[in-house]
């Protein structure tokens, strides 16, 4: 059985989806439609096609992050259908969630964009209302981890909690500055900061998830074509009504990553492929998971290596 895994933010990088864009007309169609869509030429984003802007910097607002990240992932998805690759089950990485749903229909492509540009929005004025840190802890058990965020929020040092479960020995950490340092100082692990605008996956993102929430309630949500791995249970679902809670929990929640993956293992996927931009959720289920294969689908040629492997 095959798995699609979606990405989320991190894996952006300039001229992500270009060779896409050029050599496949429904990957183009996608991010045209992307384009007129949306308030900013992401593609000029996306593809580094203006010397006068700064286009990694701006692929690192999360604004504009989250929409490039979608899009790309939903345009190399049309390439796969188009090459009759489907998969037995789903999830994605955080902002991923969205491109996954939209990949397998139980969002369309036009309200997954319009959400996830909002979302993105939100969550950038969530960071500047309240301010926050993440941290990302190398070499420690997950239950020590919860414990030192857990001690530190119980003494009044500030909101600190488990952000991301993404593999045996990396836990991202999410709260107050203050906090989050003093939970790494109580870690036997090497803790690197992480580089976002906000405490993501922490109820510093309350803002946003309340606007969130608004969106979510005014768009369909049809039942997927297939099960979807939710971030907030580890568990698999077709519950259109499921999946809209849980993804105005997921703001506030962990991303229980390396627990979907060995959910759908044991659910039967032996071949996980990544959809769109980068290799970290490869990387990912390279360090949980020992015993199934791995490939990309963000390049014609990782498309095409793909659909000859079948």
């Amino acid at each position: 059985m095959m798995a699609f895994l979606f990405p989320g933010q991190g894996s952006q990088s300039v001229g992500m989806g270009y060779e896409l864009f050029e050599q496949y007309p429904e990957a183009r169609a996608r991010f045209e439609a992307a384009n007129d869509l949306l308030d900013v030429d992401l593609l000029t984003l996306m593809f580094g096609l203006d010397s006068s802007i700064d286009s990694e910097e701006q692929l690192k607002q999360t604004a504009i992050t989250q929409p490039a990240l979608y899009t790309h992932s939903l345009a190399a998805m049309a390439v796969l259908e188009n090459n009759g690759l489907t998969p037995d089950m789903a999830a994605g990485h955080s902002l991923g969630e969205y491109s996954a749903l939209a990949a397998v229909g139980a969002l369309s492509f036009e309200e997954g964009l319009r959400v996830v540009r909002r979302r993105g929005e939100l969550m950038a004025e969530a960071g500047e209302r309240r301010p926050g840190a993440m941290a990302a802890v190398m070499g420690a058990d997950d239950e020590d981890v919860e414990a030192a965020c857990t001690a530190v929020s119980d003494e009044g040092e500030g909101v600190v909690q488990t952000a991301n479960y993404n593999a045996p020995g990396q836990v991202v950490i999410s709260g107050d500055q203050e906090a989050v340092e003093k939970a790494t100082a109580r870690i036997k692990g090497r803790a690197i900061p992480l580089p976002v605008s906000g405490a993501f996956h922490s109820p510093l993102m309350e803002y946003a998830r309340e606007g969130l929430g608004e969106v979510l309630e005014a768009v369909t949500i049809d039942e997927p074509d297939c099960p979807v791995y939710l971030n907030v249970t580890a568990e698999p679902t077709t519950d259109p009504d499921e999946i809209r809670q849980r993804l105005m929990e997921q703001l506030l929640s962990p991303v229980r990553w390396a627990q979907s993956l060995r959910r759908m293992r044991d659910d039967g996927a032996t071949r996980f492929v990544e959809v769109g931009a980068g290799d970290v959720l490869r990387g990912l289920v390279g360090r949980t998971l020992d015993d199934v294969e791995t490939a990309g689908a963000g390049t014609p040629e990782e498309i095409e290596d793909l659909s000859a492997g079948l």
